[in-house]
């Protein structure tokens, strides 16, 4: 379940990338990309000759992952579970009745991602209509006050 398009790491270790490339990469801040590496989110593969961590091309895609999340309200846990849930349903020889399990918890995050989008979809539909007020106000005013300037 690949979510991250086409990255290019910019270091000469292809698939293997310090924090800040990670960050780069994926368009955080390096302070962004340390939270979420003290919540868990993102786990080192091995470490570069100075003791730096070092992450793989899968951290990049959890990345990505949380990068879409976010913005939708979801909480660390909400984020940790569906990364895990992706990760085993990925697996080779897992069980038909595991991955079953899997696709059906799977088409719950379908059904609540929808709900989030439907939340935002309203969110802005309000603030379209709370922008049309206001451009009809400061029509109206322009046209009730224009000849006279010293009424604000």
């Amino acid at each position: 379940m690949s979510t991250t398009g086409n990255i290019t790491p910019s270091s000469a270790h292809r698939g293997v990338y310090e924090i800040g490339e990670v960050a780069t990469l994926v368009g955080l801040s390096l302070r962004t990309v340390r939270f979420y590496e003290e919540a868990g989110l993102l786990v080192a593969v091995g470490q570069a000759a100075g003791g730096y961590p070092l992450y793989d091309d899968d951290a990049l895609e959890r990345f990505l992952l949380i990068k879409k999340m976010k913005p939708l309200g979801f909480t660390l846990d909400e984020m940790r579970a569906l990364v895990g849930l992706r990760e085993e349903i990925d697996r080779d020889g897992l069980p038909h009745e595991r991955r079953e399990e899997l696709r059906e918890r799977l088409a719950t995050w379908v059904s609540l991602a929808e709900e989030k989008l439907a939340s935002l979809q309203e969110q802005v539909r309000v603030a379209e209509a709370f922008m049309v007020m206001l451009h009809d106000d400061t029509a109206r005013t322009r046209l009730r006050f224009d000849g006279d300037p010293g009424i604000f």
